[in-house]
């Protein structure tokens, strides 16, 4: 059976930084495109970051590039996400996926959507 479970999600001040991770039992991350989406209320969930499958190039949005990092940890079949230099409009509930669909062209990670297996959620909220 498969399973996702995020952690890490908090309270913080604009500014600060979060870790959130993703912890997956029941397949292995290695051999998956795993992302990081997140989604308010009322508002479509949308896509933050994406590691690939194999060799993980990353993926990330506008938004987030160069304050977010994602990470594939293969011993620990984990996958995190280092939020830095957090904005308010940063606050969301963040879901990990599994299973999604992508490909490398030319050394760039083009991510083309989710899989099957969602986490349950972390809430982030960010304060001005």
């Amino acid at each position: 059976q498969v399973q996702l479970v995020e952690s890490g999600g908090d309270l913080v001040q604009a500014g600060g930084s979060l870790r959130l991770s993703c912890a997956g039992t029941g397949l292995s991350f290695r051999d998956k495109h795993i992302a990081w989406y997140r989604q308010v209320p009322g508002k479509q969930r949308e896509l933050v970051a994406a590691v690939n499958a194999g060799i993980a190039y990353p993926y990330y949005a506008d938004s987030v590039k160069g304050r977010f990092t994602i990470s594939r940890d293969n011993t620990k079949n984990t996958v995190d996400l280092q939020m830095n230099s957090l904005k308010p409009e940063d606050t969301a509930v963040y879901y990990c996926n599994a299973g999604g669909s992508g490909g490398v062209s030319s050394g760039q990670y083009h991510y083309f959507g989710p899989g099957a297996y969602w986490g349950q959620g972390t809430q982030v909220t960010v304060s001005s």
